[in-house]
């Protein structure tokens, strides 16, 4: 089986992706409220708006609020 083509290369100054736009998907946004975090359950980013805190474990992690199935079904 042939090897897909490498679209990428390490150029002189150790950098790589020259076609990738620069930047992560996951800003954080001007203010604190605006940023996304990832769900505990469900892995999805969503803003902190959405979330709620729940303990697993003696710990406190981010989900998804009111649940992940209802916000899927909200379209979110």
């Amino acid at each position: 089986m042939a090897r897909p083509e490498i679209k990428t290369t390490v150029v002189a100054d150790g950098l790589r992706y020259k076609s990738k736009t620069p930047g992560s998907p996951f800003k954080a946004a001007s203010s604190f409220g605006g940023a996304t975090m990832s769900c505990f359950l469900c892995g999805k980013h969503r803003p902190r708006s959405m979330m709620k805190t729940r303990k697993f474990a003696g710990r406190s992690h981010a989900v998804c609020a009111p649940s992940c199935k209802a916000l899927d079904e909200a379209g979110g």
